[in-house]
């Protein structure tokens, strides 16, 4: 009986601390990410600007839209990386469904995940070496019929 009562605590505790973590988490996004503005040129006809968090420090990176439950339209992450490289993401901690944008220092978007599903540890990788992956409210792309012919500028 007292071992119940003591595993029980323990597991309230560490419950309640989870959720605390996860919450304080969530709510310094404005604070732990300077933001920016990028455009994208979907077509001809078609321009977008999106208010982007930065993603530059590889803290920031690991960090980015984990335990985050709502992300305004128009608004998105934008992870920078020093070299280009291929890139993967994956949707740890992630609560809500990404579409998953890698485009290289030319602004060319090479290859998009889209609705990528939350909490799940499938690598989404770059098909080419970039330097940028942009991560936005899952479904967008296809809503503003973002995809490889686009280009990305981003703005200071």
């Amino acid at each position: 009986m007292k071992t119940w009562r003591i595993i029980s605590i323990l597991v309230l505790w560490l419950c309640l601390s989870a959720q605390t973590s996860n919450y304080d988490y969530a709510d310094t996004v404005d604070e732990a990410f300077d933001k920016s503005i990028l455009l994208i040129s979907a077509n001809e006809h078609a321009c977008y600007r999106f208010d982007v968090y930065l993603a530059v420090t590889s803290e920031q990176r690991r960090r980015g839209l984990m335990f985050v439950q709502n992300l305004p339209k128009f608004t998105g992450m934008l992870f920078i990386y020093p070299t280009s490289r291929i890139l993967s993401i994956w949707m740890k901690n992630t609560y809500i469904p990404l579409d998953i944008v890698f485009f290289d220092t030319a602004g060319q978007i090479v290859n998009i995940h889209k609705n990528a599903e939350p909490h799940t540890l499938i690598s989404r990788r770059s098909a080419a070496e970039v330097n940028y992956v942009l991560e936005l409210n899952g479904g967008t792309a296809e809503e503003l019929s973002i995809d490889t012919s686009s280009r990305v500028l981003l703005l200071d």
